[in-house]
């Protein structure tokens, strides 16, 4: 589905992630883990074709992200972040609307079956109710999954989102998470989302992208776990592996 290889990412003169290469397939969820600073929003938006990289391609549907022209990307790749979109006057209708723009004629034209489409993808994530509202009055649980239903009116296979749990409460990040499992498993999505949230990355997650800079290693979350790597990476004095039941435990 979206093919790294031999990639190299850097910041500045510093190298992030050097010669990696990874596959990522639909209808499973991936998140991408890794300490502050080691590039994971970098690897993201060189991803959907917003940063570029330092050597090596990046390849969706066996296509190369540089061969494909703006409009054919935008089919092919949605990118959700943070970062709240509060105009004046905009519905939540209008908003998710945006996701069409990779169908319309030159005039922007929302047909009955774009509109089908709009529908359905404020219905998968559960905010039918607030088709009609400001998006200015929506809490940021609902904005989020706001921009969600924004990225599903696209019809992509990939949909990369960046930290889509930061500033929310610990009950809506895991139904967040839960929604982005949906998406995997029964609309066939390939999501691979950034997180600091441990515990629900390996509880959810199908796989587990972990930047150790300059290494990136992708295996399955149960192996992931196994290997003894997200141990070592992170605070080994606040993270333990349980033989018993494989998995992490986490000592706030």
């Amino acid at each position: 589905m979206i093919e790294l290889q031999n990639i190299t990412l850097a910041f500045e003169s510093r190298t992030l992630i050097k010669e990696a290469s990874a596959h990522f397939t639909k209808g499973s969820m991936v998140a991408l883990l890794g300490r502050n600073g080691t590039g994971k929003s970098t690897l993201l938006r060189a991803m959907a074709s917003l940063g570029a990289v330092q050597g090596g391609d990046i390849l969706v549907d066996g296509e190369n992200l540089n061969d494909l022209s703006a409009r054919d990307l935008a089919r092919k790749v949605a990118f959700v972040n943070t970062e709240r979109v509060n105009v004046e006057a905009l519905t939540v209708h209008d908003l998710v609307a945006i996701g069409r723009s990779p169908y319309t004629d030159w005039m922007g034209r929302v047909t009955e079956a774009d509109e089908e489409i709009i529908a359905r993808s404020v219905s998968i994530v559960g905010i039918d109710h607030l088709m009609y509202r400001s998006v200015e009055t929506l809490s940021d649980g609902e904005a989020q999954r706001v921009m969600i239903a924004r990225a599903l009116a696209q019809q992509t296979d990939v949909i990369l989102l960046d930290e889509p749990t930061s500033f929310l409460d610990l009950p809506n990040r895991y139904e967040l998470c839960l929604l982005l499992q949906r998406l995997a498993h029964e609309e066939g999505k390939c999501v691979i989302f950034s997180t600091h949230e441990l515990d629900i990355a390996l509880s959810l997650a199908d796989s587990i992208a972990l930047v150790d800079t300059p290494h990136l290693v992708h295996r399955a979350t149960k192996d992931m776990i196994v290997s003894g790597d997200i141990e070592r990476l992170f605070d080994s004095e606040h993270i333990s592996f349980d033989a018993e039941t494989q998995s992490i435990r986490l000592h706030r």
